[in-house]
C-alpha cells in the first residue's frame, strides 16, 4: 500500500494538469480581492451594505476545479495507456483506487483549505473599516463554514475520481460533476412544492450551509437536515461514486 501511495503521489505531481486545476482554483483569491474592493467602493457611497462573502460566493470555482483534478487523476491514465503499467505494478485494483483516493483527497483538502482561508483573510483585511455584512463575525464563528466548504470540495474531487474511473472519459467525468453541481439543483427548482426544497436539501451545493445549521426554506420541516445528517449525505456522494468506480474497475480490462 505504501508503494502504491508513493506512486500515486509521484504521478499526481508530475502532470501539468494538476497545476492547471490548482491554479484555476487559486483564482478564487484574486476574485475575492476584486469583489471586496468593488463592494467596499459601494459601501463608501452608501454607508454600508450586505454583500456575499467571497469565500462562499466563489466556492463553486474551487469545487469544480478540484473535481476536474479528481477526474483527470484517473482518466489521463486511460487516455495515455499508463493505466496498464499502473495495474501491473499494483495488481489489486482496490488498493490502486484507494491509493488514488487518498492522494487526491489529501491534496484537494489541503488546497481547498488554503485557498479559502487566504480568500477569507485577504478579503477581511481589505474590507477593514467597511460594514459589508460578511466581515462582522470573527474567524471562530466562520471557521465551521470554511471547513465544511473544504470538505465539500474534497468530496466533489473524490466524486470526480470515482466517476472518472467508472466512465473512463475525461469529458464524461467532467460533464457528470458539472451536472451534480449545477444542473440538478436547477432541475430541482422546477419540482412542485414542497418537493423542490426537500430534494434540494440532498444536493451537493446545498449541504454546506446545512452542515453549519442553516435552513434552505423558512417552512418547518422543509429544507433542513441536521448537521450530522447533512455531513453524512455529503460523505455518501464520494463513497457511492468510488464504490461504483471500483466495481467497474474490477470487472473490466484495462
Amino acid at each position: 500500500m505504501k508503494a502504491a501511495v508513493s506512486s500515486e503521489w509521484l504521478k499526481l505531481r508530475s502532470v501539468a494538469s494538476t497545476y492547471h486545476t490548482l491554479g484555476t482554483a487559486a483564482l478564487t483569491v484574486l476574485l475575492g480581492v476584486g469583489w471586496t474592493l468593488y463592494v467596499s467602493a459601494l459601501a463608501d457611497e452608501r454607508g454600508s451594505l450586505r454583500a456575499a462573502a467571497p469565500e462562499q460566493g466563489f466556492l463553486p470555482l474551487v469545487q469544480i476545479s478540484l473535481a476536474v483534478l479528481g477526474v483527470l487523476a484517473v482518466t489521463s491514465e486511460y487516455a495515455t495507456g499508463t493505466i496498464r503499467p499502473s495495474l501491473a505494478a499494483v495488481p489489486r485494483r482496490g488498493t490502486l483506487l484507494l491509493a488514488k483516493a487518498g492522494i487526491v483527497g489529501l491534496t484537494t483538502f489541503t488546497a481547498a483549505t488554503t485557498i479559502l482561508l487566504l480568500t477569507y483573510s485577504v478579503s477581511r483585511l481589505l474590507a477593514s473599516g467597511h460594514n459589508l455584512g460578511f466581515n462582522t463575525t470573527p474567524l471562530a464563528d466562520d471557521l465551521p463554514s470554511l471547513l465544511a466548504s473544504s470538505v465539500s470540495a474534497t468530496a466533489l474531487a473524490l466524486v470526480g475520481l470515482g466517476l472518472g474511473t467508472a466512465i473512463r472519459s475525461t469529458a464524461g467525468g467532467i460533464v457528470s460533476v458539472v451536472a451534480l453541481l449545477f444542473v440538478l439543483p436547477g432541475i430541482a427548482n422546477y419540482l412542485p412544492s414542497p418537493w423542490n426544497t426537500r430534494v434540494a436539501t440532498l444536493l451537493l451545493p446545498n449541504l454546506v450551509p446545512q452542515i453549519v445549521g442553516d435552513r434552505l426554506s423558512s417552512r418547518l420541516g422543509d429544507g433542513f437536515l441536521p448537521p450530522w445528517a447533512a455531513l453524512a449525505v455529503l460523505c455518501a456522494y464520494p463513497v457511492i461514486a468510488l464504490a461504483v468506480g471500483y466495481v467497474l474497475l474490477k470487472r473490466r480490462d484495462a
